[in-house]
């Protein structure tokens, strides 16, 4: 005879008085396993090559130009970015490092949270970069800053991560994660 546990593979969360709620499958550690290391790889893959690159990684012509087409809401943010001179040298070093560095530590599970927060936040910017609406509001990018959020939110960093060592690691007798709550919001 099998009993339920109830606490166990249920998720329910309250946000402004709706409550939703599911059963989550015991396979779902592995898929969210996957998707942090997808989005890990991709992103220090991506940012290994501009690093590598022969030529120099140059946002300039990125920041001034793509938004300016479309209708794109931020077109005067982007137009602003590309023609600040130390915006797009910030970016020129933000974007290469901020990749790999994002995407290193998704794949050893290490300070995901942090690391999926500036994920999709550069997700988002590529979502307004790249406007299109020709095909509705949905694309890639959007679709990939929500597997950034999802695999922040599922605490990612816990299953096979370095995130599940680093909150158990004792000062003063105290897990770290006990003594310094706010660590929460960037590990897991």
């Amino acid at each position: 005879m099998s009993t339920i546990n109830t606490g166990v593979n249920q998720l329910e969360s309250k946000v402004g008085g709706l409550t939703v709620g599911g059963r989550v499958h015991s396979l779902s550690a592995w898929f969210v396993l996957a998707l942090r290391l997808m989005m890990g790889y991709a992103f220090a893959y991506s940012g290994f090559t501009k690093i590598a690159a022969a030529e120099p990684f140059s946002a300039g012509g990125y920041l001034a130009n793509v938004a300016a087409t479309n209708g794109n809401p931020l077109a005067g943010l982007f137009a602003w970015m590309g023609s600040t001179p130390w915006f797009v040298e910030f970016a020129n070093v933000a974007v290469p490092w901020g990749e790999l560095l994002i995407g290193l530590g998704l794949l050893v599970g290490a300070v995901v949270r942090l690391a999926a927060f500036f994920g999709a936040l550069m997700m988002l910017m590529f979502y307004f970069g790249n406007w299109d609406i020709a095909h509705g509001l949905i694309n890639g990018d959007f679709a990939y800053m929500l597997v950034f959020l999802a695999v922040a939110a599922f605490g990612a960093g816990r299953i096979l991560g370095l995130d599940a060592y680093i909150e158990q690691y004792e000062i003063g007798g105290a897990a770290l994660v006990e003594r310094f709550p706010v660590l929460e919001y960037v590990l897991g």
